[in-house]
């Protein structure tokens, strides 16, 4: 039996059905359900989503038989409409139109009045006694094809069209005549002969396959390629071509063209919300040539007459069908129209495009109005769209000037002076004034000033570097690799891609959603946590089995991150806290000292501290777990690097600056990340471990003693990938933590576990579950080192890898499933085999990205860590999961 591909609708009667949209696209799927349904809608046929696949597997080749097909169904569509295409006494016109099985507004290609020649237009005039009309639809199917199939800049012909119009003296379209369009199409014509060397084609056939060779064309243009790698969708996927019938709204004042939403996509209120024109064509609504009018009273303030008034009719029936979509999908839908002589049909229908304010109301409203389940409401709700929730953004109706575009780093949106220095952050920030911290990059000396900061800039690195992974951690926005500019710290400055200058306190606006960066200040919106939102939560956590920690190292952080729903902390980073003025001299001088008993004598200054920073976190998670990572980056990052640093520091510590600048260029690495930082530490300089699980232990057993405590820490070693060290830091540990209970007079139990972010590690984790009584697999390491990519270097380079489809994604923001993944479920695996009980998570980056949430609830894990604000999007992530699962 021969391949069918294309499907017929009309009349009442489709050969497709709203659950093909893998081989009709969405457009195609449900122009067909809305047939079956008994709704108006234009007779046509689409061309299915395999002849794409075809059409690029075989160097843009039609597979056999396909022309008969489509000749067959257009002379269905000729019986049905009672016209022709071709004839010149009583032509048929139609669309070409795309569509994909997932929604890409505007992303692909469309074609209208297709047909049109000097022969048919005659017959279009005698059909609708119109001259103005008919010529106004050539003109139009002129200037589209001219662009869209034939390749010329569409500016062109639209630049003769405006000197028409200065030319007669008229604002709108509408106020030109016949003549002034016969007049304007021959020197359309004219253009097209002179722009491309050949004249417009004229015969309909050839017409019809230039434009459908167009649409699938348009499936790899540059705008469609983007779209498709920022939503995620794939290129194999193909569009749908729709051929059908021409209804036309512009043929005189009781004819109309409209776009609707069901109910309004910003808000998520049970509003009819849309748009319509008067004596239009579809693309006269979008194009903001005219202004469009409301549909209705119920939105908007606009002084332009309502649908509703002008067609009341058409309206009423409209509302109408409204209420049967909604309650067909079940679900908001975006629909367009159009209006002929008082005859409303329906163009399209689709699921709409909501903000997350929207998605989250819209989801809960269903429920209670009893068209979708719980179930099925969670599902509604995207992960990632949550982080527009907990996040500012910038006003949509504000004017932008972007000047520079990097990586999204981190979401939110803020304004702020210019700073280079995180000293400088933190001084303006004191003195009131709002401040965006830019750097080449930043490292965690600059803690300080991140924190003081609005919002973090940097030129250099990727979506884990230090400003991202920190940023997202105190919920701050950062735009990071931002190649655009180039940051000149001597002279206080950075330039733009332009060549413009912004010096130290100009004003700029970064969007960590987009990466954009914008001159001058943008104004924002504050988030809004509804009702609604906490009700979709408490569905999510009754469905979800995976528990959600988060990456905090601080108390405030910590409270932020139960607030949004955290269960522990998965991640605690002791570093963090080293950097802090008071005590980054103490562990300077610890670093300096040239014998145990002088580091010891500073790690004595610094263990109170630590206990601090402890008592502060168990509280702040009274009655759940807390995993402490003990100390990782190596030693050089805590010491300082120009002359005039070193100079200030030997002063104060009373040491010569030639000695303190040999012992930090001793320190020095040539690949730090795989140097001398980790366990490797704990090996080399033990005391330096022995004091952080003193002071958790101390913290832990004070609270328990005196406060009623309930708790077990986890200590974590990282960076293990041999057993034998860790056999060695867990005696030691163990060791401390024993005599601490003893001094205590407690019974304090804790756990001591290790990081997996080595392959390494991965590849014996059988053997180190002996001693581990956890994993936690730190996934941003173990890319790195399954990939042997550096994540602060590799975004000079990455984005090309994933626009090249070399990579799907980025790795270090989504987990590579196939290489890392199968390294992390190895772990498990072997780590099972040898404790049954042995707790599993992660706690890298991925710990909050939706696709690589459900992947650890496929293997097992037992719980996954993120930073504070993707907690909410890591739990909605884990009840995704389980549904899809079902």
């Amino acid at each position: 039996m021969a391949v069918k591909y294309v499907y017929f609708f009309g009349d009442g009667n489709a050969e497709g059905s709203g659950k093909m949209k893998n081989l009709l696209g969405g457009k195609g799927a449900n122009l067909a359900e809305m047939t079956s349904i008994g709704l108006p809608v234009p007779a046509g046929f689409t061309i299915s989503t395999e002849v794409c696949t075809e059409f690029y597997k075989n160097d843009r080749q039609y597979p056999a038989g396909l022309k008969d097909e489509v000749a067959a169904n257009l002379a269905k569509i000729e019986q049905m409409m009672g016209k022709k295409f071709g004839d010149a006494a009583n032509p048929l016109l139609v669309s070409v139109r795309s569509g994909a099985r997932a929604s890409m507004p505007g992303m692909m290609d469309t074609v209208l009045n297709l047909g049109l020649n000097d022969e048919t237009v005659q017959g279009v005039i005698a059909q609708s006694g119109d001259e103005r009309f008919a010529y106004d639809a050539y003109r139009r199917f002129i200037q589209m094809y001219s662009n869209v199939v034939l390749g010329m800049d569409g500016d062109i012909l639209e630049h003769q069209l405006e000197q028409l119009k200065e030319r007669r003296d008229v604002a709108n379209d509408t106020d030109l005549s016949a003549a002034d369009w016969k007049e304007l199409i021959a020197g359309f014509k004219e253009t097209v002969q002179q722009e491309l060397g050949h004249p417009f084609p004229m015969d309909p056939q050839e017409q019809l396959w230039g434009a459908v060779g167009a649409v699938f064309g348009s499936w790899m243009n540059q705008r469609a390629i983007t779209y498709r790698r920022l939503h995620s969708i794939p290129a194999e996927w193909g569009t749908a071509v729709n051929v059908q019938s021409m209804v036309f709204g512009n043929m005189g004042d009781d004819c109309a063209t409209g776009v609707a939403f069901t109910r309004d996509p910003s808000t998520g209120d049970k509003i009819f919300y849309g748009e319509f024109l008067v004596n239009a064509q579809g693309e006269d609504v979008v194009a903001g040539i005219r202004t469009p009018q409301p549909i209705n009273r119920d939105h908007g303030d606009s002084e332009l007459p309502a649908m509703e008034e002008v067609l009341p009719d058409c309206y009423a029936q409209l509302v109408e069908i409204k209420n049967i979509l909604e309650k067909h999908y079940r679900d908001m839908q975006d629909i367009e129209f159009t209006i002929e002589k008082h005859k409303l049909y329906m163009l399209q229908t689709r699921n709409g495009k909501r903000t997350a304010k929207a998605a989250v109301k819209i989801a809960v409203d269903m429920v209670d109005e009893g068209l979708i389940s719980k179930e099925e409401a969670v599902l509604r709700v995207e992960p990632n769209q949550l982080d527009q929730l907990l996040h500012p953004s910038l006003d949509p109706d504000a004017e932008r000037d972007v000047i520079a575009k990097g990586l999204p780093a981190s979401p939110g949106a803020a304004s702020g002076e210019v700073v280079f220095s995180a000293d400088e952050a933190e001084e303006f920030a004191k003195g009131g004034h709002k401040v965006i911290l830019v750097r080449v990059e930043t490292s965690p000396e600059d803690i300080h000033g991140m924190h003081a900061a609005q919002g973090i800039l940097t030129a250099r690195g990727g979506m884990t570097s230090h400003a991202a992974v920190v940023a997202r951690g105190m919920g701050k926005c950062c735009v990071a690799g931002c190649g655009d500019i180039k940051v000149d710290y001597k002279a206080q400055q950075f330039t733009d891609r332009a060549g413009k200058v912004f010096k130290k306190g100009d004003m700029i606006t970064l969007d960590g959603s987009t990466g954009e960066v914008m001159a001058g200040k943008v104004p924002t919106v504050d988030p809004e946590l509804t009702g609604d939102f906490g009700k979709l939560m408490v569905w999510v956590d009754d469905i979800r089995r995976l528990k959600v920690r988060t990456n905090a190292d601080t108390p405030h952080d910590s409270k932020v991150a139960r607030d949004f729903g955290a269960e522990g902390i998965g991640l605690c980073r002791t570093e963090h806290m080293f950097f802090e003025a008071e005590r980054i001299m103490a562990v300077r001088e610890m670093i300096l000292s040239e014998d145990l008993e002088g580091r010891k004598r500073a790690l004595a200054k610094i263990i109170p501290m630590q206990k601090g920073d402890f008592l502060g976190i168990f509280r702040e998670m009274k009655g759940l777990p807390v995993t402490i990572r003990l100390l990782d980056p190596p030693l050089h990052e805590f010491l300082p690097h120009t002359d005039e640093e070193i100079a200030a520091l030997a002063k104060e510590m009373n040491v010569s600056e030639g000695a303190l600048k040999q012992k930090v260029e001793s320190l020095h690495e040539f690949n730090p990340m795989l140097g001398h930082r980790g366990c490797r530490l704990g090996i080399t300089f033990p005391e330096i471990y022995d004091m952080q699980v003193q002071a958790i232990m101390e913290a832990a057993c004070e609270l328990v003693k005196n406060e009623g405590f309930d708790i077990v820490p986890e200590i974590m070693i990282p960076l293990v990938g041999e057993v034998k060290e860790l056999a060695i830091l867990r005696a030691n540990a163990c060791r401390v933590a024993d005599a601490t209970n003893e001094r205590y007079g407690t019974a304090v139990t804790y756990l001591v576990g290790t990081m997996i972010e080595l392959p390494r590690a991965a590849l014996t984790a059988d053997a180190i579950a002996e001693e581990a009584e956890f994993f936690s697999f730190g996934t941003n390491d173990l890319t790195q080192t399954t990939y042997g990519l550096s994540r602060d270097d590799a975004g000079k380079f990455l984005p090309m890898y994933v626009e090249q489809e070399i990579y799907p994604e980025d790795p270090f923001v989504a987990l590579d499933q196939s290489g890392v993944g199968q390294l992390v479920q190895m772990g498990c695996d072997k780590g099972r085999q040898t404790r049954p009980d042995i707790k599993l998570g992660i706690c890298g980056e991925h710990g909050g990205e939706p696709s690589s949430v459900i992947f650890c609830h496929k293997i097992g894990l037992d719980y996954v860590s993120c930073s504070p604000f993707r907690v909410p999007i890591a739990r909605l992530a884990a009840a995704h999961a389980v549904l899809l699962e079902q």
